[in-house]
């Protein structure tokens, strides 16, 4: 009964903060206001806050601009978790625009939706991409392509970051600076969180959304680690396998870092 009544103030709280905020975003995403970047933010963090998820972070932002972030790809909570540390928009497979609930807010967000079994459209959005990040927006990328149990990092598909690739010779300098960053859950009401709570955590793609939300909200107190790691410069010119390799390596080595508490070297 207590658990059902916490869920139903969390629900109800989160309602009364996207309809104080709505009217703002709405506005801001009419006028291509800059404030359109700032109020996801502050509803992600109040999200993460009811849901009790507690952000630890390590190492810092990459103030340099036009900035892509390369993270791993757990759940849905990742869009929670990193839209709470910064104003961010995301690069998501054009399917996310008819999810309930997730495609409205992915829409609010001003998320660019890709569609990459359409080659013939590749250049319209990498030309939308480019000139976002161009504007100052910082870009996010799951390189990965899908979600994962958390406990790895699944194969990264080097194609994805064609869309660094084609914006660099849009660009001032013709460079795009790509962040790696590692999303680790790491605790549940405060113990390590072993395989047991891992699809806490984790959200396949297997397990129906729903079912996954219930179980979120009935536990909450999740802790997750994020891992800004070193920036890889990417330039007109350079193999965006190469950016890839590199990519892949640093955001591994910080996963393993925070889920096992021990280097990647020792592995």
């Amino acid at each position: 009964m207590i658990t059902w009544l916490r869920i139903g103030l969390i629900v109800i709280a989160l309602f009364a903060v996207t309809l104080i905020l709505l009217p703002f975003q709405l506005v801001g995403l009419l006028f291509d206001l800059k404030i359109r970047r700032r109020v996801p933010r502050y509803w992600h963090r109040a999200a993460c806050w009811l849901l009790g998820i507690r952000i630890h972070l390590h190492g810092h932002l990459e103030y340099r601009r036009p900035l892509m972030l390369a993270a791993n790809h757990v759940s849905w909570k990742d869009i929670l978790v990193l839209g709470a540390v910064a104003d961010v928009v995301y690069i998501a497979k054009a399917e996310v625009a008819d999810w309930p609930i997730f495609g409205t807010l992915a829409k609010l967000q001003k998320s660019i939706f890709v569609m990459r079994e359409q080659k013939r459209r590749t250049g319209e959005q990498v030309n939308e991409i480019a000139e976002r990040m161009k504007a100052g927006e910082i870009v996010v990328l799951f390189p990965e392509g899908t979600t994962s149990d958390g406990n790895r990092l699944m194969e990264v598909k080097s194609s994805l970051f064609g869309a660094a690739a084609a914006a660099a010779p849009y660009t001032s300098e013709g460079v795009v600076h790509v962040q790696p960053v590692a999303l680790a859950y790491t605790r549940v009401h405060g113990m390590a969180m072993g395989r047991f709570h891992r699809p806490i955590a984790a959200w396949p793609g297997d397990i129906e959304l729903v079912p996954h939300l219930m179980g979120v909200l009935k536990e909450g107190a999740l802790d997750v680690d994020v891992a800004f790691g070193e920036t890889v410069d990417f330039r007109t010119g350079d193999n965006r396998k190469h950016l890839s390799q590199a990519i892949t390596s640093r955001i591994r080595r910080m996963l393993i870092r925070h889920l096992r508490g021990r280097d990647y070297e020792s592995v």
